[in-house]
């Protein structure tokens, strides 16, 4: 792995766990092992062009993992993968990390690059969850909608689940937007 992923990869640890005001430079250089000098070799701008590049790079790969999601085609399916998914990561990190996405746009005042790439995932997020909702039948807008609901849904349960340190509030949101979702199909607008 180069220099430049692995401080990529210890930030997006770093910020999942702590935020993006509380992973310091220096936490990252000792969580990573590397120099000092590396980081500004590959990051010019310091720590908010490092918070940015993590947060371009936690996106895409969170991306990849709902394009897989929704490719079946069914909507109440990739919901519940995306919340299993969730409960396999926060189990993973203890309850103690969460999404990087939200912790970008919540230090948006120290790397506002970071925060723009977080909210440009979330529009990428609700855009592949319309997808599955408009096939089956729902009309675009009614499918943007539910999609953003399912997405604030989730994320919020997630913060959620970390705060109690259980699963249950991501098992019961997800239950509900699954007959959230049924109900919509049901009626489709």
């Amino acid at each position: 792995m180069s220099a430049r992923q692995r401080l990529i990869e210890t930030t997006v640890a770093l910020v999942r766990r702590r935020g993006v005001g509380s992973a310091s430079v220096s936490q990252i250089l000792e969580n990573s092992g590397l120099a000092r000098r590396t980081l500004y070799l590959n990051f010019p701008d310091g720590k908010p062009e490092l918070i940015a590049a993590a947060t371009e790079s936690a996106a895409a790969g969170f991306t990849w993992m709902l394009e897989e999601m929704v490719a079946e085609g069914d909507p109440i399916a990739s919901v519940d993968a995306f919340v299993r998914a969730w409960e396999g990561a926060l189990a993973e990190g203890d309850f103690c990390a969460g999404c990087p996405m939200v912790a970008a746009i919540l230090g948006g005042a120290e790397a506002p690059a970071a925060a723009r790439a977080a909210a440009n995932a979330f529009a990428q997020w609700i855009r592949l969850i319309a997808g599955p909702l408009e096939r089956a039948g729902l009309g675009p807008e009614s499918a943007e909608d539910l999609a953003t609901t399912v997405v604030a849904t989730i994320e919020g349960a997630v913060i959620m689940s970390i705060g109690v340190r259980s699963p249950i509030p991501l098992q019961r949101a997800g239950r509900d937007l699954a007959v959230l979702i049924e109900a919509k199909l049901a009626r489709p607008t």
